[in-house]
């Protein structure tokens, strides 16, 4: 049976169907992490709360099949990842992405947790960009199948391709997640490193503390 979040969580805006109140709910919320920001805090602890996870796993990616840059080293972005989200509730870093050879695809990460845990929802946590572009993904309609769509939008976020741009997936469960106004981006951070500026606002303070020692996303 599908589910869906509480009432006073996310707002629905697919079919969801009220799940069992004692049915385990995980989350999978993956991505670059290149580096981890307030933002991605930000939707981990909204979908956390929002959802009523008991479990979110937070995944950096491995090799991102669908990314036009090389990607800094898997096990800095893993260390920076733990960083950001110590201590964060029902949160737990998994590494599983960066140890699996070949292209990362959601896919394989939501069938082994469903394998893991067969009686559990798994909710899959993007960001409106990334549901903009979710019709693209590798086998996006056994994505739909397994996991509910939980999307982090801001209130004032609009999508050029529909609500939340869930397009030509008519069969998701979906769902959105109330995430607080950000416009913070790692592609803004890793361009202020390398010009010399402050980034102390915008990630996590042990994140900014291992990047400057490390000398990360510095040019030569």
């Amino acid at each position: 049976m599908g589910v869906s979040p509480p009432a006073s969580a996310g707002e629905r805006i697919g079919k969801a169907e009220e799940a069992p109140a004692a049915q385990l709910r995980i989350g999978v919320y993956g991505g670059a992490f290149d580096p981890p920001h307030r933002t991605h805090v930000a939707v981990a602890r909204c979908a956390v709360e929002q959802i009523g996870l008991d479990a979110l796993h937070v995944l950096p990616t491995g090799q991102a099949w669908h990314k036009p840059r090389a990607l800094s080293p898997a096990k800095q972005r893993l260390a920076m990842t733990q960083l950001a989200f110590a201590g964060l509730p029902h949160t737990v870093v998994d590494g599983r992405e960066i140890a699996r050879r070949g292209p990362t695809y959601t896919i394989d990460t939501l069938e082994e947790l469903q394998a893991e845990h067969p009686a559990a929802q798994l909710y899959l946590v993007i960001g409106a960009d990334q549901a903009d572009a979710l019709h693209t993904w590798h086998r996006v309609g056994d994505i739909a199948r397994i996991a509910i769509i939980s999307v982090a939008a801001r209130a004032d976020g609009t999508s050029a391709a529909g609500p939340f741009g869930i397009k030509n997936l008519p069969q998701a469960r979906c769902l959105r997640l109330h995430l607080p106004p950000t416009d913070v981006s790692a592609t803004d951070i890793r361009s202020r490193i390398a010009q010399g500026m402050g980034i102390d606002q915008l990630v996590p303070c042990a994140v900014a503390r291992y990047i400057e020692r490390h000398h990360l996303y510095q040019t030569a």
